[in-house]
């Protein structure tokens, strides 16, 4: 008995693995703005009502909007500047630019579907085309749709993980390799964003080098307890920064 329930388990395993693989699979489409190829398993209108439905909660946890308005109309003005200038006007999503009011935390960050933050702590130190190069990052994750593709790799990988539970006790293994995915993909995730950063930058007649700068006062301001590459979702600085000279020669080229 006991090795007829050992044997079902398995099959049930196997059978919530092999669904995982063939959704995954069925959900590979080309991103037709970078040429890459993604697990995505929700549409462009989802991921804009993510990031809407999120935006409140996110800006009270930094202490809510940036009270000038004057200075929220200028993020929206270089914002709405490297969209109009840029690829990203072609794409469906609704770009919205929000100054935020914590004055202590350096961040930027995009939610799905074209919400984008920046702290005042880290606008405060930033000229015009340092700003540009902030929000040309973020403007490229949500053209990268990179947001869409962690949601998928995360409920491919607890599907994963649910189905290797079941058939037997390796649930931790599979979610540990899952992790790891996700943590690779991550760097590439801003690599890919520095690129396209770049790019838009050049578009709008901004100087690409100021991107440069910008990786400086992250590292900066991350002083000397920065986290190793290895170990940390984003990539170090200075890798970061030789990448970002490489996009600049292959942009400025016309490549």
């Amino acid at each position: 008995m006991r090795r007829t329930n050992w044997k079902i388990r398995i099959f049930i395993g196997l059978a919530i693995v092999a669904f995982a693989l063939i959704q995954r699979w069925s959900n590979k489409e080309t991103n037709p703005y970078t040429g890459r190829v993604q697990n995505i398993n929700m549409t462009a209108d989802q991921e804009i009502a993510i990031g809407l439905q999120s935006t409140p909660q996110i800006a009270q946890q930094y202490g809510g909007l940036y009270p000038d308005e004057r200075m929220q109309s200028y993020v929206d003005v270089v914002g709405n500047k490297l969209v109009q200038n840029s690829i990203a006007r072609e794409t469906p999503y609704r770009y919205e630019f929000h100054l935020l009011a914590d004055d202590r935390t350096i961040n930027a960050f995009a939610l799905p579907g074209g919400q984008i933050f920046i702290t005042y702590a880290l606008f405060s130190q930033l000229n015009e085309a340092q700003l540009a190069g902030v929000l040309g990052h973020e403007i490229g994750h949500v053209i990268g749709r990179h947001s869409a593709e962690r949601i998928a790799e995360s409920n491919f990988w607890k599907t994963i993980s649910m189905g290797a539970s079941v058939g037997a006790d390796a649930g931790d293994i599979v979610g540990s390799i899952g992790q790891n995915t996700l943590l690779k993909n991550g760097r590439g995730d801003e690599l890919e964003s520095d690129d396209l950063g770049v790019l838009l930058m050049i578009r709008s007649g901004y100087k690409p080098l100021e991107m440069i700068r910008v990786m400086e006062i992250l590292k900066a301001a991350a002083g000397s307890n920065r986290v190793p590459e290895f170990q940390s979702t984003h990539p170090d600085p200075e890798n970061r920064i030789a990448k970002i000279k490489k996009a600049i020669k292959k942009y400025e080229r016309g490549v």
